[in-house]
């Protein structure tokens, strides 16, 4: 080969902004399909606790308190039998099952005690109450 033959010879080029478009559209359409799980399935204000750590929560169960009484359990509304049963449900598979209670700051106390009394009668010692 000659001199110049070498010369002429381009390197291979990979054009990124093409690329980049691709991935910023990609990025765009999963932020834009995301859906985020938020306490406003039963539109619950949490209480803000000064003394609270971070909500580490990692079991599977979850209970709802709205303000107006009315009880969620996983995300489905409850009644108080229904939670009594679901309750022993979640008892008979593991006992050792966190359960998270979510009450709105303007809930009252007694749906709470019932909550945390439903949770001691069937066995589930470990649950905590979520603030902000």
């Amino acid at each position: 080969m000659s001199l110049a033959h070498r010369q002429r010879r381009k390197r291979p080029e990979l054009n990124l902004v093409p690329l980049i478009d691709v991935l910023v559209m990609l990025i765009f359409f999963a932020f834009v399909t995301m859906q985020f799980k938020s306490a406003s399935t039963l539109n619950i204000t949490l209480p803000k606790v000064e003394t609270a750590g971070k909500n580490e929560f990692r079991g599977n169960v979850t209970i709802a308190i709205a303000k107006d009484g009315a009880l969620s359990f996983n995300g489905k509304d409850v009644t108080d039998a229904q939670l009594i049963e679901a309750l022993k449900a979640v008892k008979n598979i593991d006992k050792d099952t966190p359960v998270l209670i979510r009450m709105d700051e303007k809930g009252t106390l007694d749906r709470l005690t019932f909550v945390w009394d439903a949770c001691r009668k069937v066995g589930l010692t470990k649950h905590s109450l979520q603030s902000r």
